[in-house]
C-alpha cells in the first residue's frame, strides 16, 4: 500500500503537524509520499531527514526573533516574514539549525510542495527532491509566502504565493499520484469551515496580481470543498484525518509560545491513532 500524508500548514499553527511528525519518528511510522502546503512542507522535509524536534525549535524559539517575522522586517523589505532568514540563514548547511538535505534524498520518499503562481492564480506542485538541493529551499519559501504581508517569492522565475490559496487540501493530487491511503493533517478542528470575510478583505490588497486576488477571495470555498471531500473519503476508509480539537483562537501569525507548545503536544497525542491504523 502506498501511504501518503498531507500537512496543510497554517503558519504557527503548523506546530500541530510538527507534533504529529515527531510522534511518527518516535514510533517508526513511515510514509511513502508527502505533500506540504506552506509550513506543512517544512514539517515534512524535517521528517524526511529524521531530524526529530527540529520543527519544534522553529515554532517555539526562532519564531520570536525579529528576523523571523515582525514589523521591522516589513518596514525594511516589505516582507513581514523573513523567508530567507528561516530557510537560508537558519536552515542552510552553515546555519544555526541546518536541514540535512542529503538524508532527505536518501529517505526515498516522494515529496511535493504546493505553491501558487501569483500571476495565474494556479497551483504549482514542486517536486521537492528535484526542485530543491542542499541550501536551496526556494520551493518551500514560495509555498510559505503569505500574500499582503509578503511580496511574492521568485522560484525559477515565477512569482509565488502560499500554496493554501490555490490548493489548500491537495487530496486529489495525492490520489492521482497513486496513494492508496492518505493521512490528512489539519491545523483547524475538523468541523471548522472557513468563512470568506477575511479572505475577501485580504484580496482587496492584491491589486498587482488579479488572478491571485480572485483565488484569495474564493479560498474559503476551495478549502471547505476539500474538507468535505476528506470526510467522504474518510467514510470510505481512504483517508485518516488528524485535527486539533481546539486551537484557542490561534491565527496564522499569532505569537503565543504557550499556545504553540500546546498545539505541538496535541498533535503528538492525536497522532497515536496512527498506531492502530498502521
Amino acid at each position: 500500500m502506498k501511504l501518503g500524508v498531507i500537512d496543510v500548514g497554517g503558519g504557527v499553527r503548523g506546530s500541530y503537524g510538527a507534533g504529529v511528525f515527531d510522534f511518527c519518528m518516535d514510533r517508526g511510522i513511515d510514509f511513502d509520499y508527502g505533500i506540504g502546503v506552506s509550513a506543512g512542507s517544512a514539517n515534512f522535509v524535517s521528517y524526511m531527514a529524521g531530524q526529530r524536534g527540529r520543527n519544534y525549535r522553529f515554532y517555539t524559539e526562532y519564531t520570536f526573533r525579529p528576523q523571523y517575522m515582525g514589523l521591522g522586517n516589513f518596514i525594511r523589505t516589505r516582507n513581514f516574514i523573513g523567508l530567507d532568514y528561516i530557510y537560508t540563514d537558519l536552515s542552510a548547511s552553515w546555519g544555526e539549525d541546518p536541514l540535512d538535505f542529503d538524508l532527505v534524498l536518501k529517505s526515498g520518499k516522494e515529496f511535493w510542495v504546493v505553491a501558487t503562481n501569483a500571476e495565474t492564480g494556479e497551483p504549482i506542485y514542486f517536486d521537492g527532491c528535484k526542485e530543491m538541493s542542499q541550501d536551496d529551499y526556494g520551493a518551500i519559501k514560495g509555498s510559505c509566502c503569505v500574500p499582503v504581508v509578503n511580496q511574492p517569492y521568485m522560484v525559477n522565475g515565477i512569482p509565488c504565493y502560499d500554496g493554501g490559496i490555490s490548493d489548500p487540501v491537495p487530496l486529489k493530487k495525492a490520489f492521482e499520484d497513486g496513494c492508496d491511503h492518505v493521512v490528512l493533517v489539519l491545523t483547524r478542528p475538523r468541523d471548522d469551515y472557513r468563512t470568506a470575510k477575511k479572505d475577501i478583505r485580504m484580496a482587496r490588497f492584491m491589486r498587482k496580481y488579479p488572478k491571485s486576488r480572485e483565488r484569495m477571495a474564493t479560498r474559503s470555498l476551495v478549502y471547505n470543498e476539500g474538507l468535505d471531500l476528506a470526510k467522504e473519503l474518510e467514510a470510505e476508509g481512504k483517508v485518516t484525518i488528524i485535527a486539533p480539537a481546539d486551537i484557542s483562537g490561534m491565527k496564522t501569525l499569532t505569537k503565543d509560545r504557550d499556545a504553540i507548545a500546546r498545539l505541538y503536544s496535541d498533535g503528538y497525542e492525536d497522532a497515536k491513532v496512527l498506531e492502530e491504523f498502521i
